[in-house]
């Protein structure tokens, strides 16, 4: 059985065109569900039906899996069992009559602009590392980028000179965004007085960021270093490299950005994915006006 979800995942990279992040994320789903049917000494797809997917459903329900995650579960045995079928490994979909619950909009937390700033300027800049951790921060918040996007940028994906950065978004989608005069300053800085010392004696290391190796910077590494950037600004909210993109949206909309354009520079397929933050800013249209005005 392992077998078939190998070649399942071979199919998504090759087939399907799917990014390796997304390809991890259905190999982590596939090996949990292997594993509970190697439980059950489950050993043929075709012995597989509605029920013992309603089972193995329950159990994730059981270990207090989030909503989230058990919707994302479903899909990617949606996707797997449809392939199974469509291969001839079995000859029935037993997801054909199992449907998704719904997903439960959840605002997403993002900073306040005063926020922003106080955790921007906190790393040391005096030493290299912390004007590496300054100038991510100063991307991020510019750029809305997505961590995986940050830890694979290249040198060569810069265009200092005219103000803008490539990149390769979900689905390999390319995109051009533009890039503020704070985050020029701090990738000039950084490319003058810290990465040289950084990269030491590893000089062919193309990706931009990288860590006190001089070997490109992890997402686990950003995620480590964030949480201690927070921790001393004294933020005490939950922050996630994903705040800054959500913060990034939120405040181009609240400064009167098009929609379509925020859209655009988060790279998006869906404008409905981009409204969320539409909620947000409406929210706090509400709060102001409940606290200023007399008659709230």
């Amino acid at each position: 059985m392992e077998e078939q979800m190998i070649d399942y995942l071979h199919y998504l990279q090759i087939e399907r065109g799917l990014s390796l992040n997304t390809r991890k994320s259905y190999e982590r789903d596939l090996h949990k569900y292997l594993n509970f049917l190697k439980r059950q000494k489950i050993d043929s797809w075709q012995l597989i039906d509605r029920y013992i997917i309603m089972e193995y459903l329950q159990t994730l329900y059981n270990e207090n899996n989030s909503s989230a995650t058990i919707i994302r579960m479903i899909s990617s045995l949606r996707g797997f069992h449809q392939f199974l079928r469509q291969e001839r490994f079995t000859d029935h979909d037993p997801m054909q009559h199992i449907d998704s619950p719904k997903k439960a909009q959840k605002l997403p937390n993002t900073l306040s602009i005063e926020e922003v700033t106080s955790l921007i300027e906190t790393p040391d800049t005096t030493k290299p590392l912390g004007i590496r951790n300054r100038t991510i921060l100063e991307v991020m918040y510019a750029t809305g980028l997505r961590v995986s996007e940050l830890v694979d940028l290249k040198i060569g994906d810069l265009h200092l000179s005219i103000g803008l950065l490539q990149t390769i978004g979900k689905g390999d989608k390319e995109r051009i965004i533009p890039l503020g005069d704070y985050a020029i300053q701090w990738i000039e800085k950084y490319l003058e007085e810290a990465r040289p010392v950084l990269i030491k004696r590893n000089q062919n290391e193309t990706h931009l960021f990288v860590n006190n190796h001089g070997r490109p910077l992890s997402r686990q590494g950003v995620w480590k270093n964030l949480k201690q950037i927070v921790q001393e600004a004294g933020i005490n909210k939950t922050i996630t490299p994903h705040t800054l993109r959500h913060s990034f949206a939120t405040h181009l909309l609240e400064n009167g950005a098009d929609l379509r354009i925020v859209q655009e520079l988060l790279g998006h397929a869906d404008i409905s994915t981009t409204q969320i933050y539409t909620h947000i800013t409406k929210q706090r249209m509400a709060d102001v006006y409940k606290q200023h005005f007399p008659r709230a």
